[in-house]
């Protein structure tokens, strides 16, 4: 095996897996996601696209060298997620015609408008698994459909909408681009924190820590590193002893483990 016929170590662990969803609602610091939040089903995947169009400002220049780094010039980027949703409902409908109304006064009615309207653009996240327990998930900022409705049906088959969402640069906010990525590892799939990094208790007293943990489905288990100083039980540390002990909680998810701990002195009880 030659030196340069190798992959890296972390190849494997960072594998985009399966499909993935495509969300209306997504916080990256805290990635539950619930029925709600899922647009609709989809078949054959999705594709992003974030494309930069370039404009080469020496090119009329004589004797200017094509492609010079410092006269390249960013236009613009054409960001868009394109997949085939086999919900036919209302609401997905909406989406796909990009410029629709779902009747105020008939729930199963959709029709197109001939204007559009600054509701009808929304972020859309589209979220997948990675190998290792991580996630990568797009932000579509200001997404539109803009490639129209297309019903496919099959004899004796499933329907499906082919849906391509563009995003949209704001002029609120000019310099942001349309689009956001962002990938983890199983480590940064779960944290905790404590409401407090030392405290101190009087012998035979209690005091409360207070943990904030993500994913909210995480367990946490609670030590102590001297019990003859101090026990905690669930955050509530009870003073034992005069001494220092290191409470420690940690949260554990899919095999992912976090840690933080606080400090506390225990006073009185001498003698």
């Amino acid at each position: 095996m030659g030196r340069f016929t190798i992959i890296p170590q972390s190849t494997f662990d960072e594998l985009q897996m399966d499909a993935g969803i495509l969300l209306n609602n997504f916080n990256p610091d805290n990635p539950n996601v619930t029925d709600a939040d899922i647009i609709t089903a989809t078949t054959g995947g999705f594709t992003v696209s974030a494309k930069p169009t370039f404009s080469d400002l020496g090119s009329d220049v004589d004797n200017c060298p094509e492609n010079t780094k410092e006269l390249k010039h960013l236009d613009s980027w054409e960001v868009t997620v394109g997949f085939t949703a086999l919900d036919t409902s209302a609401s997905v409908l909406k989406l796909a015609l990009g410029c629709a109304d779902i009747d105020s006064g008939n729930s199963a009615k959709v029709a197109p408008r001939k204007d559009l309207s600054q509701s009808d653009f929304s972020d859309i996240w589209w979220v997948g698994d990675k190998a290792d327990g991580g996630y990568v998930a797009v932000k579509l900022i200001n997404a539109l459909s803009t490639d129209g409705l297309s019903l496919k049906t099959t004899k004796n088959g499933k329907g499906n909408l082919s849906v391509t969402l563009t995003g949209h640069v704001s002029i609120n906010e000019q310099t942001k681009m349309p689009i956001e990525f962002y990938s983890t590892g199983s480590e940064d799939s779960i944290s905790i924190s404590l409401d407090k990094s030392s405290a101190s208790v009087a012998v035979g007293s209690t005091v409360a820590i207070t943990a904030t943990k993500n994913p909210a489905d995480a367990t946490i288990a609670w030590s102590s590193s001297d019990e003859d100083v101090a026990t905690v039980s669930n955050g509530t540390v009870t003073g034992v002893s005069a001494g220092l002990a290191v409470i420690v909680a940690k949260a554990s998810y899919d095999g992912a483990e976090a840690v933080a701990s606080c400090t506390v002195a225990v006073t009185g009880g001498e003698g």
